[in-house]
């Protein structure tokens, strides 16, 4: 496990977020630039397939957004889906990335 990695899971835990929210950002912290997964999809890799709505109040409350990569992730349909500093961000974050929905 890369320092890095373990720096995000000490703040996680400072930052008082319960077990499930931890995994979850930290699903969240090891997807690849370039690439996206949908919220459904990180809820079953978080052990909990239907919890897609909850991984969607997780990002919101992402402290890390510039480690923690939120924007990565979409909806099961490839829209964008939300994302607490607008979809426009997203958009942008995403093409700087060479990602395409």
């Amino acid at each position: 496990m890369g320092l890095l990695r373990r720096m995000v899971e000490l703040a996680l835990w400072f930052y008082g977020f319960t077990e499930f929210e931890r995994l979850v950002l930290l699903n969240t912290f090891d997807i690849k630039r370039g690439t996206t997964v949908s919220y459904k999809e990180l809820a079953s890799k978080s052990g909990r397939p239907r919890a897609f709505r909850a991984v969607g109040n997780i990002m919101n409350k992402n402290p890390l957004p510039l480690l923690i990569p939120c924007h990565r992730v979409v909806a099961s349909n490839c829209k964008l889906g939300g994302y607490a500093y607008g979809t426009w961000a997203k958009r942008l974050l995403l093409a700087a990335e060479g990602t395409k929905l």
